[in-house]
């Protein structure tokens, strides 16, 4: 799905008239807006936003003082529709954008203010940059996942479980269209996988909760969870689900593994936010963001939990324990 199309989906938008609000802001102070994709109580966003600001502190050394303006859209389209009128209304000096509904909002409103993305996906073929290299536009940042992701999960859920022959990635296609693309890189591969692969595509929580019982009553199958502003605000529930219908899962999430499902693997999406402190203040002193490449991530956790495996009657394997950055017992 190209970025015009998926737009479309999240409505008209028109500036909200809120140049009242912006006036009352000093003179002499910027504004940095930033919008996340869950909610404001969720711990592991909490996490990243102080990484960010921690990040920005350590490199602003500008007498300058730097306002920032929040927004938490608590995995709702409709909300960062809302949130992101709001933010260009202000016109902040740039804006840290995390999730796709998000950014594209925001390209619907603005082409002038710079956005620097946290956990973007998929960002040229959903038409957010020109290439990874040379953005040329408004928009640069941080990338989350690939395909070759996807065929990592399925390997770890193999070899956590040798009886799996099937797998299925969760998703909402309204919050994250770029898995569409990601699934039909993979089948155009023609790579053989350890597992089958098939999309279990959702619009809410209940078709969600149907979907994952419905898939675990037939045996051998195990069930990856990626990152999505949907499915991050159920993380817990999603664990619960796995639980008690005995599925093998994995998460990019680490909280899944936390709540009870059996690993997670992903970037470290700290670090991810602490890095775009960097493009945050570089453009505050000039720099283009059509100029600023889109990185991807260098950092990744595998979290195991011992327990979850216990519960599923797994044996998990001493490598894959080696491998593992953190074993909840």
């Amino acid at each position: 799905m190209k970025r015009r199309e998926f737009i479309t989906l999240l409505g008209g938008a028109a500036a909200w008239p809120l140049a009242a609000r912006a006036q009352q802001q000093k003179s002499d102070m910027r504004t940095v807006g930033v919008i996340m994709s869950v909610a404001e109580t969720d711990t592991e966003s909490q996490a990243r936003i102080a990484a960010f600001r921690a990040g920005f502190e350590e490199l602003w050394k500008e007498s300058e003082k730097i306002h920032f303006e929040y927004r938490w859209t608590a995995g709702r389209v409709e909300l960062a529709t809302q949130y992101a009128r709001e933010m260009v209304a202000l016109a902040p000096a740039v804006i840290l954008a995390n999730g796709t509904p998000v950014i594209a909002a925001l390209l619907q409103l603005t082409t002038s203010i710079p956005i620097v993305c946290a956990l973007l996906n998929d960002p040229v073929s959903l038409g957010f940059v020109k290439s990874l290299s040379q953005p040329g536009g408004n928009v640069t940042g941080f990338t989350f996942i690939n395909p070759e992701l996807i065929g990592k999960w399925m390997n770890l859920l193999k070899d956590s479980n040798a009886s799996l022959t099937r797998s299925a990635l969760l998703f909402n296609p309204n919050t994250a269209p770029f898995y569409r693309n990601f699934l039909s890189e993979i089948e155009a591969a023609h790579r053989p996988g350890p597992l089958d692969l098939a999309a279990m595509p959702v619009g809410s929580l209940e078709e969600m909760e149907k979907a994952i019982i419905d898939f675990a009553r037939m045996s051998g199958g195990g069930l990856i969870i990626g990152p999505d502003s949907f499915t991050i605000v159920h993380i817990e529930r999603i664990a619960q689900l796995a639980a008690s219908n005995r599925l093998s899962a994995v998460s990019v999430y680490r909280a899944f593994a936390a709540a009870g499902g059996l690993m997670s693997y992903g970037p470290d999406t700290t670090d991810i936010f602490r890095r775009t402190a960097a493009y945050v203040v570089r453009i505050l002193k000039g720099a283009s963001p059509a100029d600023l490449p889109v990185q991807q991530p260098t950092k990744f956790e595998f979290v195991l939990n011992a327990k979850a495996a216990t519960a599923l009657g797994l044996t998990v394997p001493p490598t894959l324990l080696a491998l593992a950055d953190e074993v909840i017992e």
